[in-house]
């Protein structure tokens, strides 16, 4: 009896290493609480020694103009006096006030004198005080833009990110501190990101390319039966009906492929005219729509944005051909636009066609997801038009939105950056 070989090892789960650990003194770490207390610490210290000096400076020259004498003792005859700060001392000897009269004036006149060097000092601290507080705020608004810069670094990177460019890395240098430790420990998140979704999209592109083979080989057999003339009628309706369903798994395997490319940021953009871009939409699905008895019509502005010409024209054959097949059975049209508006080019597919709820508007965009229809059950596609549109407008940097329109049908829009 042959042996049951083992089963293979599971494999080893996926570790994350948060960096070293911390060293034996972690307090001498120049982290940012220690970076911030000694740089406002620094600041409001030399603050305090400039304006204590400007004080120190004020006042000795305020003190030594206080102590100045207000009065001069004028030579040449009789003892006279003058002063120029006290005109009630401007006499001369035995011919006005008397020495009490006299040393009454000239304290009078030492405290006007002395209020006046307070007045003085207080108005050139305020000055001080003024043009020293504005310093310290331009130069701490600086020193605060210096220290949170690898903040403002983190963000561009997270927002580059978000438009789903996962090869973007911060790379932050500096001292190790909490900033760091944070933009390292978000570049080891993108690492592991990039290699989760990496691998999604090669296995779902790996899978397609795998399932086409085997789809063409049947599509071919099968056509080959149904060209020979003298196969029974219950085989022809069995394999055109085979035909039929083998055509969708094809037109399956290409919307899951081309959902898997969409998904990467588009690395070489050309020039492309989203009117001409439509317009070729339109003359694809012009026979479903005069087979419908639609009406297609719009006018179309040039619009020149930077893109891949192949998906963009997918999203305006998508997005027409849902309008053309989602459309009411008499009487329905289906409008197509473009347009530039605040400096994006926009794309504008209406439609006539049942009433979309608002909250079924999110789930159109889902894969396999159709109106009232969780999976397969329609003949009118995949379920994967909406899915790639949304896919191929991110990898450009913009967006799609839909918007029920009043008394039924939607109304597609495609913003993309010139």
């Amino acid at each position: 009896m042959a042996a049951i070989p083992a089963p293979p090892a599971a494999p080893p789960k996926p570790t994350w290493d948060p960096g070293p650990h911390e060293g034996p003194f972690p307090w001498l770490r120049p982290t940012i609480r220690i970076r911030l207390t000694l740089l406002y610490g620094g600041m409001f210290l030399i603050a305090g020694i400039l304006l204590l000096s400007i004080i120190y400076l004020l006042a000795a020259q305020a003190l030594r103009e206080g102590n100045a004498l207000p009065f001069t003792i004028v030579d040449g005859g009789p003892i006279r006096v003058t002063s120029t700060t006290c005109p009630g001392l401007a006499t001369g000897v035995g011919t006005g006030l008397t020495p009490e009269a006299f040393q009454s004036a000239i304290s009078q006149c030492a405290l006007d004198q002395r209020r006046h060097a307070l007045d003085d000092l207080l108005s050139r601290s305020l000055m001080a005080l003024l043009g020293l507080s504005i310093i310290a705020f331009a130069f701490g608004y600086a020193m605060a833009g210096r220290v949170l810069s690898p903040l403002g670094k983190i963000t561009r990177t997270a927002r580059r990110v978000v438009g789903s460019d996962l090869t973007r890395r911060i790379e932050l240098d500096g001292p190790d501190d909490e900033l760091k430790e944070l933009a390292d420990t978000f570049d080891e998140m993108l690492d592991r990101l990039e290699r989760a979704f990496t691998a999604q999209q090669r296995f779902v592109a790996n899978a397609s390319h795998e399932l086409r083979t085997p789809l063409a080989i049947n599509r071919t057999l099968l056509e080959v039966h149904l060209s020979d003339p003298g196969a029974p009628v219950e085989l022809q309706q069995l394999g055109k009906t085979l035909l039929a369903t083998n055509e969708r798994s094809e037109q399956l395997v290409e919307g899951l492929l081309l959902l898997a490319r969409s998904e990467n940021q588009i690395v070489e953009r050309k020039p492309v005219d989203l009117a001409e871009v439509a317009s070729r939409a339109i003359e694809q699905a012009r026979g479903e729509a005069e087979a419908k008895g639609v009406e297609v019509r719009g006018e179309r502005a040039l619009a020149v944005v930077q893109g891949n010409g192949v998906l963009l024209e997918r999203i305006a054959l998508n997005l027409v051909q849902n309008a053309v097949r989602y459309n009411v059975p008499e009487g329905g049209w289906v409008e197509v636009t473009t347009e530039v508006q605040h400096g994006e080019a926009v794309l504008l597919v209406s439609n006539t066609g049942p009433v979309v709820p608002a909250y079924e508007v999110d789930n159109l965009f889902e894969p396999f997801r159709r109106l009232r229809t969780e999976r397969t059950g329609s003949d009118k596609g995949v379920g994967l038009g909406l899915s790639i549109a949304r896919s191929v407008a991110r990898a450009h940097g913009g967006r799609i939105q839909a918007i029920p329109r009043e008394g039924g049908g939607l109304v597609m829009r495609v913003t993309l950056p010139l």
